[in-house]
């Protein structure tokens, strides 16, 4: 059952059944996940509570490490807000209208309470904290309890007070306020109400904020609703003070963002029961009315137990289509593996029906944060795990497209985020198309907005499309400095840029040969292998003075035709590794080196491997890039090289590289990931791998490697069919890990590689493995498709059937050679 989008009731959750797969050790999938993995130093994960690509996610905010709210260190908390990011590496991210309990104030003084939120910060009782999909809980030192869960909209809050409050002079009398504010403190203007009638009380009100890594503003409303105590008394607050007055307006100078405190409050009576009080936050982006409506129609009533119980039942049932036997594989596995998944689920986040600017009729997802980093394992793994939500997902872009000109790169709060390298929105909706994602996705559409990105260039291409078109087109590089009159945006990155559009380009040939756009297909192809133009085959490579021995790289060149310079080993661990971010001071490569960016030619390996020296040559560099410190896995573009071996006929040393990350760097404690997790990057990068199957995202195309586990089962959500990847002389210390033979329904496999139709087919691929490397996946004809003259003939297939096509997948052999070494062997 797909969750329910549009604030379905909470109602209809209800009716969820879920029958949990129980292992030897009594625990379900739903059991390993923890939420709390990468939420110390710099995960940034957002472990509060949420429903798989939920609108809602309520968690608590402390001071410091922010950005996904909360983090596990000794930082105080100072409130706990209805909506989160997951794992951003920009500032903090949303975190609107944080509401906080105080146990009563002393003196029963209001204004001896706390209301800024340096004032009312408490610190944490270690070891209080639970969290758990749809739930977190964590206790402050004041002894006030506070338990959080989530429909879709809406964060239902239960603060239970110590019978005896822990402030001086102080008897229960609880005060609940919220905070016209975000984390990264960008107010500009807002509002707030507050009613109060016997038992019940509201506040409504809204605020306009920025997003944390784009450029507007955006407008956020609430309707917080109170139950469970009698009401004393309430009013507004400005600075540190409170009065009685029910309403308040602010306002900024020159639209500039206000850190000036200002909120509500509510002070209460003893409460009913169990010293808890209930308190319901709508949110929407639409007005204070939605807001209230979606908070009636998702938890129309009190029962917080039942709303826990639903969202864990969402959470049971998008776990589901995964079996795995573990085979005594360790606790740290599993459990990082299933954190992975779900991480993978926490954004994009589902805003359909939210929409302030266009009513389609379409699905809109929102924090898209960001594709650059999310194209390369989130919408592959949710391709496999979700179809039906990366479907909506696809058709959510191709909307934003119709109604605003181009595909977003980077996307949240309605306000177009950073483009960090190509148009990369471009390589998800081929992989879709060649995965049959396509249930109400209008091909003519898609193919339209991809050609927009390669060839309109946008006034300013920092938030979306591509720069330098004039020079991309003329040239065949992105040059340094260099002269761009179409539009405007920041001036670095012209190898990293180059790169990607030469592989942005790739998937476009694909896509235009299968709509039999021919002289497209021709055109782009050619540009797919403008990457060679910034190759120097002379440059040479040296760490602390010690040339490495390797000769070519990438490297700046100027509008001329004038070779630059960048340190190959810049902007990599062992070099300034800080200095290539997005600003207009970066380099010409980013978050990463030349040498790391010389191995990315997704499309065209088999010419890369010769152009390195050779299949030998080729595998003793890549060994150098991960042993030598120069690459950082914690950064999405290194994810690709841990399975490049698998073009130059060695399969198994991806295998061995695999299993190095994994669980040195993925693993199942606090700081279990070594990156910003970017909405469930690193997760899905680890899910993908311990199942043994890693996409190159844009092609039908999945490297095989060992699972971590003894089998992996995979039920498609399309077919209904299950696929298996089973182990034989399965490990769980990690020596076999190199397979020996394979077969795919009984019969043998020789491929290192498998397509999509497997999954979609259902069957079993078993694979045999011993502690030794072996042959299998060696042979040319065994590699992955790639272009070139070396390549094994063939090019990533498609699925036909979405363009009324014969409906079989296919690799064809195809004549499809262009003028030069571009051609196919054929």
């Amino acid at each position: 059952m797909a969750l329910l989008r549009n604030g379905a009731a909470i109602v209809a959750l209800w009716a969820i059944t879920v029958l949990p797969r129980v292992n030897a050790q009594g625990k379900t999938p739903y059991d390993y996940v923890d939420p709390l993995i990468g939420t110390i130093n710099g995960g940034h994960v957002f472990p509060g509570a949420t429903l798989p690509f939920g609108m809602a996610k309520a968690g608590p905010d402390v001071y410091g490490e922010n950005q996904g709210g909360f983090a596990s260190d000794d930082s105080p908390i100072w409130g706990y807000s209805h909506m989160h990011d997951s794992g951003t590496g920009g500032s903090a991210s949303l975190g609107n209208f944080p509401i906080f309990a105080h146990a009563g104030c002393p003196n029963d003084d209001i204004n001896a309470c706390g209301y800024t939120s340096w004032e009312r910060m408490i610190p944490r009782v270690q070891g209080s904290v639970v969290a758990r999909p749809g739930y977190f809980a964590i206790t402050l030192e004041n002894q006030v309890r506070a338990e959080m869960t989530v429909t879709n909209k809406t964060a239902l809050y239960r603060f239970t007070f110590p019978e005896v409050p822990t402030t001086p002079n102080t008897t229960l009398s609880p005060l609940i306020l919220l905070e016209l504010s975000d984390l990264p403190k960008t107010r500009t203007d807002g509002n707030i109400t507050v009613m109060t009638s016997g038992d019940t009380g509201r506040m409504t009100g809204h605020g306009r904020f920025e997003p944390s890594f784009g450029q507007g503003k955006y407008q956020s409303y609430f309707c917080a609703d109170f139950i469970g105590a009698p009401m004393k008394d309430a009013g507004v607050f400005l600075n540190s003070r409170a009065g009685f007055t029910k309403t308040i307006s602010v306002f900024s100078e020159g639209n500039r963002a206000s850190r000036r405190p200002a909120g509500g409050w509510i002070k209460f009576g003893k409460p009913d029961r169990n010293n808890q009080i209930l308190v319901r936050v709508g949110m929407s982006f639409k007005s204070e009315e939605q807001a209230c409506a979606n908070a009636k129609k998702e938890i129309p009533n009190s029962n917080f137990d039942s709303v826990v119980k639903s969202a864990e039942d969402a959470w049971k049932e998008k776990l589901s289509v995964i079996t795995i036997k573990p085979g005594g594989a360790s606790e740290v596995i599993q459990k990082a593996f299933w954190s992975g998944v779900y991480r993978t689920m926490i954004s994009p986040q589902d805003y359909t029906g939210e929409n302030p600017f266009w009513d389609s009729g379409e699905p809109y997802y929102d924090s898209f944060y960001c594709i650059w980093d999310s194209f390369r394992s989130i919408h592959p793994l949710l391709t496999l795990l979700d179809p039906h939500s990366q479907t909506l997902m696809v058709r959510s872009l191709l909307d934003i497209y119709q109604h605003e000109g181009k595909l977003p790169d980077c996307r949240m709060s309605f306000c177009k985020g950073f483009t960090q390298g190509g148009s990369n929105a471009d390589v998800v909706i081929a992989d879709a198309y060649f995965k049959n994602i396509s249930a109400g996705v209008d091909w003519k559409v898609a193919y339209e907005a991809l050609i927009s990105d390669a060839e309109v260039e946008p006034l300013n291409w920092d938030i979306e499309g591509r720069g330098g078109l004039e020079s991309w087109k003329s040239l065949g590089y992105i040059p340094t400095e260099n002269y761009d009159t179409l539009g405007v945006g920041t001036e670095t990155r012209s190898i990293s840029r180059t790169v990607e559009y030469a592989y942005n380009d790739f998937v476009i040939a694909l896509l235009a040969r299968e709509f039999g756009h021919m002289d497209d297909y021709r055109k782009y192809l050619g540009r797919s292998g403008n990457w060679k133009n910034m190759y120097k085959a002379d440059q040479r490579s040296a760490i602390n003075g010690v040339d490495t021995g390797f000769v070519g790289f990438l490297q700046p060149k100027y509008m001329n035709g004038t070779w630059g310079y960048q340190d190959p080993i810049f902007c990599s661990p062992l070099l300034s590794f800080d200095q290539c971010y997005l600003n207009p001071s970066g380099h010409e490569t980013y978050e990463g080196s030349c040498w790391m960016y010389t191995f990315y030619v997704p499309g065209d390996m088999a010419t890369l491997v010769q152009t390195l020296g050779g299949p030998r040559e080729f595998v003793r560099r890549l060994d150098f890039l991960h042993e030598s410190g120069v690459l950082y896995i914690g950064d999405e573009q290194a994810f690709l090289k841990v399975f490049l071996y698998h073009y130059a006929g060695r399969p198994a040393k991806s295998a061995e590289r695999a299993h190095f990350y994994i669980p040195s760097q993925f693993n199942d404690t606090l700081g279990g990931i070594p990156g910003n997790d970017d909405s469930g990057a690193m997760g899905s990068f680890a899910a993908l791998t311990m199942m043994g199957i890693f996409p190159n995202a844009g092609q039908d195309v999945y490297f095989i490697t060992p699972p971590f586990f003894e089998s992996v089962s995979i039920r498609n959500g399309q077919s209904g069919k299950t696929a298996t990847i089973k182990n034989i002389n399965f490990d769980p210390t990690g020596k076999n890990v190199y397979i020996q033979s394979a077969t795919l329904d009984g019969k043998p496999y020789t491929r290192n590689w498998l397509q999509h139709k497997f999954f979609l087919d259902g069957g079993t691929l078993e694979l045999t493995l011993g502690s030794n490397e072996s042959t299998w996946g060696t042979r040319p004809e065994d590699l992955p498709p790639s272009l070139g003259p070396f390549g094994n003939g063939t090019t990533p297939g498609v699925n036909a059937s979405a363009v009324g096509k014969d409906k079989r997948w296919h690799m064809p052999k195809l004549d499809l050679s262009l003028s030069g070494s571009w051609g196919m062997a054929v």
